[in-house]
């Protein structure tokens, strides 16, 4: 096959997804082109999306970006290990490295990027994929703040982007979330009354020492839009490291443990309630410590931060708890009673990787669109707003404003450092 443009490929995978649905012979020379897909961010999150990445047929990896250099070299190895391995020769040296994400946008052959960045670097190199016309699987929490996340949302729309969140739940995990999903609009525990979200509290401002940075870290890129300060271990560990960065703990980068899993679970809590485009309409903070935040929904449901791991659903005839562990009901027979024929099952989907290769060829909408990213994401925000303000808040989900409350909606928005204003895609 000749070389192909960025354009030209688009155009060819648009045309094979489409003819696609004329047969099963169409269908299979469709699924036997592959993507040339880069990833951006080599941490343990992003070496676990590239083994799932790297096992589907039709995905080739092309190029990785990282900035800190051990991480850069071990993710260009694992990828070339894996191809070379399904060499007769045992040999490939196919995989292209840059440490900066703007250089990797150069490129004309990118059908996708997977961006596994720190929260507070997730929407410029998205905005930057977008005006390469790069399709995207952006890791969770979407986003820094709320204002951030509607730029985001509504470039992924403008330019059709097929964009999916890693909201991995929805598709994963023994289809627990899901059957849990499906039995509330059933309806069989009766109205949805309460739900409590049990994830972790607000983040707080960084106050980590300032440490001698490694030759191998591009801290100006690794801080981005972020207010500059000086290195720290803590947030962007040296060589490869097999736990989650505490960065997620500071305002300035991450929305804290509230944000981190809350971006998994208050989703499930939104999808369940049919919020995926919406959002609470009232937040009251308890006067002191981190729990207890109520949400109000237009329906009447309160939802609750606080609570045992996971969702707790408690409805007028029945209560379903789901964790990715565990799901039960009360009383048991919620979950005993199969789903009748005419009852509403979610999006199909058991392997969130594959539904967003899967869209990227047909054109169709991921499990978990930006859009609804950051509606989760923002639900998250708003509730570190509580905790940070300490008084009731009155959210119009539309607008995504604050009613009448300058002080409030002045902290939707953090202005970029500068070099790093939103490219709009």
């Amino acid at each position: 096959m000749p070389i192909q443009t960025h354009s030209t490929r688009r155009r060819f995978l648009t045309g094979a997804a489409a003819a696609a649905s004329l047969g099963p012979a169409v269908s299979r020379a469709a699924a036997n082109e592959r993507l040339n897909i880069a990833f951006i961010g080599m941490g343990k999150r992003g070496r676990s999306v590239l083994g799932q990445t790297l096992r589907q047929g039709d995905a080739q990896v092309v190029a990785v970006c990282e900035v800190e250099g051990t991480r850069l070299s071990h993710g260009k190895q694992t990828i070339e290990n894996h191809y070379a391995a399904a060499k007769k020769s045992g040999q490939y040296k196919g995989c292209a490295t840059y440490v900066d994400y703007r250089k990797l946008f150069e490129r004309d052959d990118l059908d996708a990027v997977v961006i596994m960045t720190p929260d507070h670097m997730h929407v410029h190199p998205a905005l930057a994929a977008i005006n390469a016309k790069c399709d995207i699987y952006c890791e969770k929490p979407l986003t820094q703040n709320i204002a951030e996340g509607r730029i985001l949302a509504d470039a992924v729309k403008r330019n059709k982007i097929v964009f999916q969140t890693g909201s991995q739940q929805r598709s994963e995990y023994g289809n627990k979330f899901r059957t849990a999903v499906e039995l509330i609009w059933a309806g069989r525990i009766g109205k949805l009354k309460t739900v409590h979200v049990g994830v972790g509290g607000p983040p707080k401002p960084c106050d980590l020492p300032t440490q001698e940075k490694p030759d191998n870290v591009n801290w100006d890129l690794w801080i981005g839009p972020a207010p500059m300060r000086g290195y720290n271990e803590i947030l962007c560990p040296k060589g490869i490291h097999n736990h989650y960065p505490a960065f997620r703990h500071y305002e300035e980068f991450a929305g804290g443990g509230l944000a981190d899993m809350g971006a998994h679970h208050f989703d499930i809590a939104q999808w369940a309630m049919e919020m995926d485009a919406s959002g609470p309409t009232t937040i009251e903070p308890p006067k002191e410590g981190a729990g207890k935040l109520k949400f109000t929904y237009t329906s009447g449901v309160e939802m609750f931060h606080g609570g045992p791991g996971g969702c707790t659903f408690e409805g007028s005839e029945g209560t379903i708890y789901v964790d990715r562990g565990k799901l039960e009901s009360n009383p048991s027979e919620i979950l005993k009673t199969p789903l009748g024929e005419k009852d509403r099952r979610v999006y199909p989907s058991n392997n969130h990787v594959r539904n967003w290769l899967d869209c990227v060829k047909s054109r169709k909408d991921p499990i978990c669109t930006a859009e609804i990213g950051h509606r989760t994401a923002s639900v998250c925000h708003l509730a570190n707003l509580g905790y940070k303000l300490r008084r009731k808040l009155t959210w119009d989900p539309a607008k995504e404003q604050f009613v009448n409350d300058a002080e409030a909606n002045k902290l939707t928005a953090r202005k970029p450092r500068e070099g790093w204003e939103y490219g709009q895609g």
